[in-house]
């Protein structure tokens, strides 16, 4: 382990937030152990005390004779003067025992007090009591603090060792979960420098543990899964633009360049400039169209959204369409079910053009004498619009093919358009909270517009084909 990547333990998160509850544990362990050891010697010195407390009832009991006769033997018993006693006159005169002399710093007579002993072979503390005795005499019984002081050193070596080795496997422990966080940055710190480089499929790593870390790299692979779909969005525009733009501009180049070669009257200049002002009209369409598109998709137009009814833009397509309709002698119908609340947060004119782009598909595409079954019901609480026809149908390997801007499949490679109808109108629904999607039908083709479940979720349902719509129940009957 290097002394570069120690420098760089200090500055994770988890190296620190470890750092700091042991630092916590030590503030808490240190009055913990400081009430263990007073409570154990405490415990130890009261154990003395009480044998003391016994001692000195038996002197009181006991007559000055009895007493040095006892204190003689005892003396003679214990050489190492584990327990020191000793019998004297008021005035420190030595009668009896192994202590000589009298000490001057008695605290209390009848109490426990720890003296230092200045004679003979002991010259240590001592835990001592005293007692009056009758013929104005002073016993003493004692006993050797030696071993209660050595058991009090030992308790605190023991907790000092005990504190330095939960310290020492603390910052063990906080180096080593200190050094898997900084693996884990290091991985991520690698990935996110290839995506800089520009190669956008790299994703950050993940683990199998739910933690904050996993749960912002799911967050940020989730974004970066967004920006490649953009990106290659984005390219798959630019490169839709430079080919199905580059016909009409050669056409209209090559058109000027003939006009310009030859002796033409004015009709002629006139019907090229015509001709010329159709094909350049187209593409600014085009490029409105695209313009469009990209307005809708950044949620712009979100902020003013209002209360619309369906049922009634429903309608106004419906006739705005009519004639169209008619003029192709197509049977053409709505079907509004009835007794139902359509009504829901939106923009009333994106609404009416996602619908109206829809049905024209479906006049452009239905051949003369076919059927058109407009239809808005409400299934399971959600809002569903379709638009039925018994046309050529598109194939359900092209279904989401045909979402992409510029896509003109090969039913509809010679018809007139730009292919951004259908982008323009899942652009709409996906704005609205809605999905659009081709039903399953035995002729022709089904598109719907189906409101999500809740509340309106643009991120959720912008991406046509990252998510699968229920299929409806409900189908066109026709007569």
């Amino acid at each position: 382990m290097s002394f570069v990547r120690l420098i760089d333990l200090r500055r994770t998160t988890s190296f620190r937030l470890s750092v700091l509850f042991l630092g916590i544990f030590g503030g808490i362990s240190v009055p913990l152990f400081a009430y263990l050891y007073f409570s154990i010697t405490g415990f130890e010195t009261k154990r003395v005390d009480d044998w003391l407390g016994r001692e000195y009832v038996a002197m009181q009991r006991s007559s000055p004779a009895r007493l040095s006769a006892l204190f003689n033997v005892l003396a003679q018993s214990d050489p190492d003067q584990q327990r020191p006693n000793g019998l004297f006159k008021n005035d420190g005169q030595y009668i009896a025992g192994s202590l000589t002399r009298l000490p001057h710093d008695i605290a209390s007579v009848g109490e426990p007090f720890t003296i230092r002993l200045q004679q003979g072979p002991i010259n240590q503390t001592a835990r001592c009591i005293a007692a009056n005795l009758p013929g104005n005499h002073i016993a003493m019984r004692c006993q050797n603090a030696r071993e209660l002081n050595s058991f009090n050193s030992g308790l605190v070596k023991v907790l000092l060792i005990g504190a330095a080795i939960a310290l020492a496997i603390g910052l063990v422990g906080a180096a080593l979960i200190g050094l898997g966080s900084l693996r884990r940055l290091d991985a991520v710190t690698a990935t996110i420098r290839q995506i800089v480089d520009g190669d956008l499929s790299q994703r950050l790593p993940t683990h199998r543990r739910h933690d904050d870390l996993e749960s912002l790299v799911r967050v940020v692979n989730g974004m970066l899964d967004e920006i490649e779909r953009l990106m290659n969005e984005v390219k798959g525009v630019c490169d839709a633009i430079a080919h199905d733009l580059r016909t009409p501009l050669t056409t209209m180049i090559a058109g000027l360049e003939r006009v310009q070669r030859r002796d033409r009257t004015v009709d002629d200049y006139r019907q090229a400039l015509n001709e010329t002002l159709i094909d350049a009209t187209d593409m600014l369409h085009t490029f409105n169209a695209l313009l469009r598109i990209s307005e809708i998709e950044s949620g712009v137009r979100r902020e003013s959204f209002v209360e619309v009814d369906m049922a009634a833009i429903v309608s106004d397509v419906y006739e705005y369409y009519e004639a169209s309709a008619e003029e192709k002698r197509l049977t053409y119908r709505c079907e509004i079910e009835g007794n139902c609340d359509f009504h829901l947060k939106g923009d009333p004119n994106l609404l009416f053009e996602a619908l109206a782009n829809l049905i024209e598909n479906a006049i452009k595409f239905t051949p003369t004498g076919g059927r058109i079954v407009v239809s808005l019901v409400r299934l399971e609480g959600r809002i569903q619009f379709s638009v039925h026809d018994n046309g050529p149908g598109i194939p359900e390997n092209e279904h989401q093919a045909v979402l992409q801007r510029f896509y003109r499949g090969e039913t509809s490679r010679h018809t007139p358009g730009n292919g951004l109808g259908l982008s323009l109108s899942n652009a709409v629904a996906a704005m609205h909270g809605m999905t659009l999607i081709f039903d399953r039908v035995a002729k022709g083709c089904r598109v719907m517009l189906i409101e999500a479940d809740g509340a309106v979720d643009v991120h959720e349902t912008r991406i046509q084909g990252k998510r699968t719509a229920t299929q409806s129940t409900q189908k066109a009957t026709w007569q």
